[in-house]
């Protein structure tokens, strides 16, 4: 709650002198490391070679824990914006915060602004900005992996970027779903080649997604080994 408290405020006052939120990007990591320090979690990433600095992706990344979060936020040394319903947007605070941090709004309310929602994603991430997805939806509640919406894939065949997969093990056994209890433990994320999107159309999201859900799985399973 300190470093949360602390560095909101550090947000507060930056923000007017950083409108495109990359300064508040930087606290946001220093947030998500501070945490996982306090609670007792080492991770340990492989892949990050496979990232070319200066390009938009699409991160698509396994959910299991809201310890995911705080870990994507440490562990990816990018520039980096999440996909968030509109809905949080509205919460007092949180939704400021966001709002200043160039978080996309998803506003899937009516399908009109559903499109207009998408569209204004997908011009973002055309002009540069990357963004990180959990294409599950929602968190896992065994620890396995969901079968994944759509509105990501969709995204990614409007604005024609990459797709990284990644995926994350032990975030589970540290906080569970449901759960309040954080254990100490160790976090292994694997970041995997990147899949490209030129080319797919509307009709080929079942393959993408598709391809997308190999990629993970494969990468979580080498990352239990």
């Amino acid at each position: 709650m300190v470093f949360t408290l602390l560095l909101g405020a550090l947000a507060f006052l930056t923000f007017p002198f950083d409108r495109k939120g990359n300064v508040i990007h930087l606290y946001a990591r220093l947030w998500g490391r501070l945490i996982l320090w306090a609670s007792g979690v080492k991770v340990k990433i492989r892949g990050l070679e496979r990232i070319a600095p200066g390009r938009p992706y699409i991160f698509m990344a396994n959910h299991l824990s809201a310890y995911d979060i705080f870990v994507l936020l440490s562990e990816l040394p990018v520039q980096f914006r999440w996909l968030a319903k509109a809905e949080l947007f509205r919460i007092p605070v949180l939704g400021w915060a966001m709002g200043t941090a160039g978080y996309i709004s998803l506003d899937r309310s009516e399908p009109k602004k559903a499109y207009r929602s998408m569209e204004e994603a997908a011009r973002r991430i055309r002009e540069g900005t990357s963004v990180v997805i959990f294409p599950e939806g929602t968190r896992s509640k065994d620890g396995r992996l969901q079968p994944f919406l759509k509105g990501g894939f969709t995204l990614a065949v409007k604005s024609q970027v990459p797709i990284v997969p990644i995926s994350i093990s032990g975030t589970w056994e540290i906080m569970p779903p449901q759960s309040r209890k954080v254990r100490k433990g160790d976090v292994e994320v694997v970041v995997g080649e990147p899949i490209e999107t030129k080319g797919y159309t509307m009709k080929e999201r079942e393959e993408l997604m598709k391809r997308v859900s190999e990629a993970i799985s494969a990468n979580l399973r080498e990352g239990r080994g």
